[in-house]
């Protein structure tokens, strides 16, 4: 016996047919890519959530971190760069928003000049990043290592503030041994090298009694552990080595870990915002050429507009997450 198919009630069932949702091939493609990977996201922030709470007591504080802002040398500015990039981002969206509002009344004019905004703050977002990274790793105080990998900064006991290496380190008279490749011995470029070296950095410490050490561990106020100056000369002579800066080993705002996920999270959220800049310059051409205007729709503008609101998404989690919580 034949099996008969009512395709009315397929019909009344599946309304979408064989565009889901009412939705075109493009924009389900669109869906389903961030779909993914907002869980690559999620991955990433999980582990930077469950490495935070495993080092709770020696993570370092955002707020005397990311303190800098351009052009502002000297000036403690805690979060209010960041904030500024938030603020950017956000915006973009919001012209984004209104690009493709444009685009489904068909306004041409107001497409480019609102896809133009968008590229201007993504353009601005990723600029900003990259000179956070650079201040990041250049540093601004400088600390020092023990052989158990602690990070042990310096502060001015009468200004209650951090102390710069600079402000009370000596130079000494002596010179770094490096083997030339002209005596024919095989070598490795330096590579990592502190501006003092750690007999300078102790000899300058000894030598100046206002200066003390605060360790990574934080104290029941949630603060910077901040020994007096007779602890402090005990705990200097388990030093090793000088940090400057952040990288993937050493880290002077405190434990390494923050450095490697803060690299590898604002990296690859830094890559999809400069991914995004550069499919909208694109697109943004296609609007002037009138490449939308001849198909009779602006679905294209609608489907980056998607992926731009999701990279400002993620933005807000991973901004509460290593700047905020």
């Amino acid at each position: 016996m034949d099996a008969t198919v009512n395709t009315g009630t397929e019909d009344s069932v599946w309304g979408g047919g064989n565009r889901p949702l009412g939705a075109s091939y493009g924009k389900m493609m669109m869906w389903f890519f961030i779909m993914s990977d907002a869980l690559t996201f999620s991955g990433f922030l999980v582990a930077y959530g469950f490495s935070r709470f495993k080092f709770i007591e020696l993570w370092p504080i955002a707020d005397e971190v990311f303190t800098h802002f351009p052009f502002m040398h000297g000036v403690e500015a805690p979060m209010y760069y960041v904030a500024f990039m938030t603020f950017v981002l956000i915006m973009s969206s919001v012209t984004m928003v209104l690009a493709v509002d444009a685009g489904h009344k068909m306004k041409q004019k107001s497409v480019i000049l609102y896809m133009f905004l968008t590229i201007i703050g993504g353009a601005i977002f990723v600029g900003s990043q990259a000179w956070e990274w650079a201040t990041f790793i250049k540093g601004d105080h400088g600390a020092v290592e023990t052989n158990s990998g602690r990070i042990l900064q310096f502060v001015n006991a009468e200004t209650g503030k951090r102390a710069a290496l600079a402000e009370f380190a000596k130079t000494l008279p002596e010179e770094r041994v490096k083997h030339e490749a002209s005596e024919g011995v095989w070598f490795e470029s330096e590579g990592y090298k502190t501006s003092y070296s750690l007999n300078e950095v102790v000899e300058g410490f000894k030598a100046t009694p206002n200066i003390l050490i605060r360790t990574e561990q934080l104290n029941e106020e949630g603060e910077k552990t901040l020994l007096d100056r007779k602890a402090s000369l005990a705990k200097i002579l388990e030093a090793n080595q000088v940090v400057e800066g952040a990288n993937l080993i050493h880290n002077e705002y405190g434990h390494r870990l923050f450095a490697d996920f803060f690299f590898f999270i604002t990296g690859f959220h830094g890559f999809h915002v400069f991914s995004g800049v550069v499919i909208n310059v694109i697109i943004f051409f296609n609007v002037i050429i009138g490449t939308y205007e001849r198909r009779g729709h602006y679905e294209m503008v609608e489907k980056v507009g998607l992926y731009w609101h999701f990279v400002d998404l993620v933005w807000v989690f991973v901004f509460t997450f290593f700047y905020l919580v």
